[in-house]
């Protein structure tokens, strides 16, 4: 069973659609590198921010995946 991706704000419009399906990584780190390399550079923005099945993360290599998990990647939030 693959991992779910979901791309929010403008990182959706990098990815090229909201949501998709990856390979099993070992890590959060692994499942960006095997990504294309414009939408991992935007993924790897330092306001970035990262949420497996809910949770945010502080670190991309903490987590360990399991098949079914769904990691989202947050933009930064501006609002006037």
């Amino acid at each position: 069973m693959p991992i779910d991706l979901i791309f929010l704000g403008r990182l959706e419009d990098v990815a090229g659609a909201g949501q998709r399906a990856a390979a099993l990584q070992p890590s959060v780190d692994a499942v960006i590198d095997s990504l294309e390399p414009e939408l991992a550079q935007a993924l790897r923005a330092p306001n970035v921010k990262l949420a497996v099945n809910g949770i945010l993360l502080r670190d991309t290599d903490a987590p360990v995946l399991r098949d079914g998990d769904e990691i989202a990647f947050l933009p930064p939030v501006s609002g006037g």
